[in-house]
């Protein structure tokens, strides 16, 4: 994450003493400039002994780990260093300057063995992608390593250009490539499902613009998630529904650990899915629609995405009462100490608030409870508003079932809202509610129930009248069944969890308040119990987050 980087600094530099001021409160520009400065010198900045604290420390020997394993193993063991929450040109340019201390860039002839990859991830960094990598591409040092050293950004300049196209064999990376990783997950978060991928679809046209002005490839890298609401689902489709400049060949995406499980277990079936995606691959990068530089249709989607994301952001951060409906509704807590991911359930803010709280449990939360919000809220108000525009709703319903006939961003979008949509259970989750909320909460709580309940039913109808089915997935009996089936199989499930949740609550309580609990089990028993519940349902459910 970016400010484990300039934190780093910022210690090293004051037991330094080489700032006037403390690194951290250096503007922007300052920063850019004093490391762009440091960049050209071999000189040593960081002592060989390390006097500084624990967290600083890790951040140190991870770059000098990565370098004993490129000494041992050959560069190609790990060569990609992705900057989480990137946001600015200094936040690439720290990385820079580390790895530079452990010798995995070489400043005098600009060759580097690890390739710097900012992961842009909320909305407005996802909006600032354009300018940050505009600027870093304006930079002789940063261009001379994309081009192989200086001396492929020498010999380039010398035939008339003074952009970096020469190939090179002095650098081990690929040359000219630049790699961005966006994030379906704090985007979806941030803004909901629609904003989210309308957002991530016009900096992957933006990016590719700049890239090539300068000369440059660019491979985007999907930060995907196994649920529709951090950017999952059918892989086919979605490379299908990229821009048509942005793929040329090249795609990047995460797999996660229980889509690992289900498409890699078995030998043909992993053979199967890596066909599909090589099949997107080539299809998108040779038959472009174009559909996607239609500014009319641009234009629309991006009011629907307005629209969408002010819906979305009018529930989750400025309805008072969500907070408390979401932490005693869901099992987020329970989720939290369930032991299945490398990182904590919460950014390390010391907040029990929505901004500390990271993408995956977010998502698993509401996957649980059978509302599955993040996939589809705020879709039924931005779609309704553009059908009630200037009385229009006929023409403009057309327009929409064009677009899903016509647009692979448009359908790619509805298909996914279709399928989560199809996945909700309102009575289910109005159990949870019913049974977890605080008695004294119940009014409140049910308002806030009411009011995405409402948005549901909205959206499927909508969804509904844009496809011209009767019921959704009726254009896919196969996964229509599919999903039936395990809806079905996972309702007793659901009623286990609500009650070993409540009467876990209730013993968390009871020896909060007393100091003793008379019970026929322990909290240990009964935290077991629900955290095996948690896996039966993500497991009915095909994913977590």
């Amino acid at each position: 994450e970016s400010p484990r980087h300039s934190d780093a600094l910022n210690e090293i530099l004051e037991y330094l003493q080489v700032l006037p001021q403390s690194y951290n409160e250096l503007s922007e520009e300052q920063r850019v400039a004093w490391l762009t400065g440091e960049l050209q010198t071999r000189r040593p900045l960081i002592p060989a002994e390390l006097p500084f604290s624990e967290k600083t420390n890790d951040v140190i020997e991870t770059f000098r780990i990565l370098r004993s394993l490129q000494q041992e193993f050959g560069v190609n063991i790990c060569q990609t260093y992705i900057i989480s929450m990137c946001r600015e040109v200094s936040d690439v340019l720290e990385v820079l300057l580390l790895a530079k201390e452990s010798r995995l860039f070489d400043p005098v002839v600009a060759v580097g063995t690890i390739q710097v990859v900012p992961l842009f991830e909320t909305v407005e960094d996802l909006q600032r992608s354009r300018s940050v990598m505009r600027q870093l591409f304006e930079l002789p040092l940063y261009r001379a390593l994309l081009a192989g050293g200086y001396e492929a950004l020498k010999a380039s300049q010398q035939e008339g250009s003074s952009l970096p196209i020469v190939p090179t064999t002095a650098s081990p990376l690929t040359p000219n490539l630049q790699e961005v990783m966006l994030g379906y997950s704090d985007s979806n978060k941030d803004s909901g499902f629609l904003s989210s991928n309308w957002e991530i679809h016009k900096a992957q046209k933006s990016l590719q613009t700049i890239a090539e002005g300068y000369g440059l490839s660019l491979r985007i890298f999907h930060g995907r998630g196994g649920s529709v609401g951090r950017g999952g689902g059918p892989a086919y489709e979605a490379i299908l529904a990229q821009p048509g400049h942005s793929i040329n060949g090249r795609i990047k995406i995460t797999e996660q650990g229980e889509v690992l499980a289900s498409k890699y277990s078995l030998l043909d079936l992993a053979l199967y899915n890596l066909e599909t995606i090589t099949t997107a691959v080539i299809q998108a990068s040779l038959l472009r629609t174009g559909f996607d530089d239609i500014e009319p249709w641009n234009e629309i989607m991006e009011e629907l995405a307005v629209r969408s994301r002010q819906h979305y952001r009018n529930l989750i951060y400025e309805q008072p009462d969500f907070i408390d409906f979401f932490h005693q509704v869901t099992p987020i807590e329970e989720i939290s100490q369930l032991q299945i991911s490398s990182r904590p359930a919460r950014r390390p803010s010391g907040k029990k608030d929505l901004s500390s709280l990271r993408a995956i449990p977010w998502v698993f939360s509401w996957t649980q409870t059978r509302f599955l919000l993040p996939s589809w809220y705020g879709i039924g108000t931005a779609l309704q508003g553009f059908l009630n525009e200037e009385e229009e709703s006929e023409e403009h319903l057309k327009l929409l079932r064009y677009f899903y006939l016509k647009w692979p961003f448009f359908k790619m979008v509805i298909s996914k809202a279709e399928m989560t949509l199809a996945k909700v259970d309102m009575q289910m989750a109005h159990h949870y509610v019913q049974e977890l909320g605080n008695p004294e909460d119940q009014a409140r709580l049910e308002k806030v129930f009411q009011q995405i309940a409402d948005e549901f039913y909205l959206t499927r109808d909508l969804v509904l009248k844009i496809t011209g089915n009767s019921r959704l997935l009726d254009g896919d009996p196969v996964l229509q069944r599919s999903v039936q089936l395990r809806n079905g199989t996972i309702v007793p499930l659901g009623f286990i969890q609500v009650s070993l949740l409540k009467r876990l609550r209730q013993s968390r309580n009871i020896t909060a308040t007393s100091g003793v609990i008379h019970s026929r089990y322990s909290k240990g028993e009964l935290l077991r119990g629900a955290l095996l519940t948690i896996n039966g349902i993500a497991a009915g459910m095909r994913n977590t987050g």
